[in-house]
């Protein structure tokens, strides 16, 4: 590759599930993208769990379908298993989650980069970017990256994802090497250059279990986790699944499994401060779950096999960097791996990040112009999380290139929004992972509707076809008008009699609105339009023979939402109308807080370092008083 010939509109630094996104995501918007990678063969490698999705992760991936990326789309493809969780709950919390093909997604991810137009890619690593001091304000902007290799490759913009790779350090036991995943070299140098620009860094902790045998398994003594029939795709644009779904397997640690891992902790680097790094609290490993949980006699292991031509089991539940011989012995105390073959023990690996509050609500760096940041480097945990990071900071990227306008989504509008609103105003010093607590606005940010709330933003940007946008325009219609139909047409106690007999839900006096019959628990909308005169109003007719009984499915699915829950929407809208009232309210980002001599004196510090850029957004930030808010109101006036 001749440096004189290369001169990318966008460099994205790593191929792992943010990369992916941000290279897609530019090139679709027209740019001129070069994906750098130490491998083309790690592109979208699934380096811990080969599972897309999960509580409040398979949000995210499907507001990334809905905003026109990939992981939904791949994630279809190469799925092996298929489950919706937490159904027992209410429609906020259902979440979808698929394991995968591991080599598969791997593969699938590569093609479909390879096969983009306006993106190339090339094999090597990133030892720093070029800047001059050409940005806003006199700031350092980007300029070239200069690769391992020697290369200088010119550039207008950068978006580095470079995973847990930047230092990166594998630990297991007390013996620890280099490298950012097993098998792979660390990358050297960035950290410092970045450094020297003013950019700062700290150091986190991740985990993996160890890797064993299928074969060696007697999976009798297990619990089977078969798939969900029909299973549900993540991306709007696949009609169904149609891949060969496998079980996983559940079973369980005991008080001897404890014992033995005890035996290990004085060799832990863990807890003999070897790793330096902090963990993620909400996925501990094995050691941290025995010692934090230490009245609980076991604890769920799923083994998860990762993929169709493999022997190889993932054994989720087990993350540990304890030694390799500890971990045998305590495997072999699980029911169903007596007689387990490890084929490759558990590590942790530390590696770099640059602390989240450094970057703005588009992952534009606040201290060098042109350099996202997207993924792990954040300080986030978890394929989902880097993957609506990646999507953002390349559509930003773009927008930077082709001089539009920045692109932020609220954290009323998407759980990317409440995602990256959290890392910017908290920042964080331990690996964030995402959850649907942390979403005030949930019931509205449903997995369910991203397609109703993002689909439009994707289609204005370019990334979401026309095809898709008539789908979801026809959707529209057909909900308004069965929601319509719902509050027009009653039913009477006679339409309804062996219904609710069969549903125990009572029994119906006088006649009713559908609208008010289907807040009943238990009243489904589908089984009520079989019911009265509902079978003759014209769009119950029409949904019901609908060739595209997907389409049917998901208008139902609205409409009965919709509903049921009606009062509870109405009240969070309402909500987010006044939340909205200050996100409008604009900050200049060189403001200096310095002059307002009656904010406090935290609350100078932490709007000096956060930088925000609304009034909404200073509320948000972790030390700043609704006293310092009412105060920064009067000083802008």
């Amino acid at each position: 590759m001749d440096n004189q010939t290369v001169k990318p509109d966008v460099i994205v630094v790593g191929a792992g599930h943010a990369g992916i996104e941000a290279s897609l995501a530019a090139a679709r918007m027209g740019c001129s993208v070069l994906v750098i990678t130490m491998s083309k063969d790690a592109i979208g490698r699934m380096s811990c769990n080969p599972a897309i999705g999960g509580t409040a992760k398979g949000h995210l991936v499907r507001e990334i379908d809905a905003l026109g990326g990939e992981m939904g789309k791949i994630a279809d493809a190469t799925g092996i298993q298929f489950r919706l969780l937490n159904r027992s709950k209410g429609p906020a919390v259902w979440s979808p989650r698929c394991q995968n093909d591991r080599e598969w997604y791997s593969r699938e991810a590569r093609r479909r980069l390879e096969t983009q137009e306006n993106l190339a890619i090339l094999e090597d690593s990133i030892s720093a970017v070029v800047t001059e001091p050409a940005g806003h304000l006199g700031r350092p902007a980007i300029t070239a990256v200069l690769t391992s290799s020697g290369r200088t490759i010119s550039c207008k913009t950068v978006v580095l994802s470079a995973g847990t790779f930047l230092r990166g350090l594998m630990h297991t036991g007390l013996r620890n090497r280099e490298g950012g995943r097993y098998g792979e070299a660390p990358a050297k140098g960035l950290t410092e250059n970045l450094s020297q620009l003013g950019i700062v860094s700290g150091r986190l902790k991740t985990g993996t279990p160890p890797r064993i045998s299928l074969a060696s398994l007697d999976l009798t003594k297990t619990e089977e986790q078969q798939s969900d029939n029909p299973p549900q795709p993540f991306s709007y644009s696949t009609n169904s699944i149609t891949n060969r779904l496998i079980p996983m397997y559940l079973t369980y640690t005991s008080t001897e499994t404890h014992k033995i891992l005890r035996k290990g902790f004085d060799r832990s680097p863990l807890f003999t401060g070897v790793i330096k790094g902090v963990g993620p609290r909400y996925c501990p490993s094995i050691e941290d779950k025995v010692v934090r949980f230490e009245e609980k006699e076991r604890h769920q292991i799923f083994l998860e096999p990762e993929g169709y031509e493999t022997d190889v089991v993932y054994v989720n539940g087990f993350s540990t960097s304890l030694p390799e011989e500890i971990q045998l012995e305590g495997l072999r105390t699980i029911p169903g791996l007596e007689n387990v073959t490890m084929l490759r023990p558990g590590y942790a690996v530390e590696y770099d990040f640059f602390p989240p509050h450094q970057v703005k609500l588009t992952l534009e760096s606040k201290i060098v112009d042109g350099l996202f940041f997207a993924g792990q480097v954040n300080g986030t945990s978890g394929y989902e999380e880097a993957a609506g990071q990646g999507l953002i900071a390349g559509i930003n990227a773009a927008q930077l290139v082709r001089k539009g306008e920045p692109f932020i989504l609220k954290r009323s509008e998407a759980y990317i929004g409440v995602l990256i609103d959290d890392l910017v105003n908290k920042s964080t010093d331990e690996p964030y992972r995402m959850f649907t607590s942390r979403a005030e606005h949930r019931l509205l940010l449903r997995q369910d509707n991203a397609d109703r709330r993002l689909m439009k933003r994707g289609y204005e940007l370019g990334l979401v076809g026309s095809g898709q946008m008539e789908r979801l325009k026809r959707k529209e219609e057909l909900i308004a008008s069965l929601v319509a139909t719902a509050n027009e047409v009653s039913l009477t106690p006679e339409s309804v009699r062996e219904y609710f007999a069969r549903v125990s839900e009572g029994t119906l006096e006088t006649k009713e609105k559908l609208s008010k019959i289907l807040k009943r628990p238990g009243v489904k909308l589908e089984e009520t339009l079989k019911l009265g005169s509902l079978p003759e109003q014209p769009v119950v007719r029409e949904i019901l023979s609908m060739p595209d009984q997907k389409l049917a499915r998901e208008v139902l699915e609205q409409v009965e939402i919709d509903l049921k829950y009606e009062g509870y929407i109405q009240r969070q809208k309402e909500q987010i109308e006044r939340f909205d009232s200050f996100e409008d309210k604009k900050i200049p980002l060189d403001y200096d807080y310095s002059k307002i001599r009656s904010l406090s004196s935290e609350g100078r510090e932490k709007l000096s370092r956060v930088r925000p850029e609304s009034i909404g957004q200073a509320s948000r930030i972790s030390g700043v008083t609704p006293s310092d808010v009412s105060i920064l109101l009067v000083s802008l006036r």
